[in-house]
């Protein structure tokens, strides 16, 4: 359960703000009775996938077909259907 807090109670009390936080708890930060914040625990997202990861992870796809791999990509890049090569943009 995420518990309310209050801009005084931060200031007062954050170092076991900050433990609970630390353990996994939630709050939320207000003032003058409004949600102005979330605290919550940190998530390290990966920023990358090592080379060895991805070709395990790509391994088992099978191969791509060239012209239909550009294909998609044109279609992505100019979802317009109606618009022929070379048209300028409406």
């Amino acid at each position: 359960m995420v518990r309310q807090i209050t801009q005084r109670e931060l200031r007062n009390d954050t170092p076991s703000i900050m433990r609970a936080v630390e353990e996994g708890d939630s709050f939320v930060l207000t003032r003058n009775g409004t949600p102005v914040a979330d605290i919550v625990p940190h998530s390290q997202k990966p920023t990358f996938v090592p080379f060895g990861e991805l070709i395990e992870l790509l391994g088992d796809l099978p191969p791509e077909d060239p012209e239909r791999f550009f294909a998609d990509v044109d279609r992505a890049a100019d979802p317009d259907p109606h618009r022929g090569p070379g048209e300028p943009e409406r």
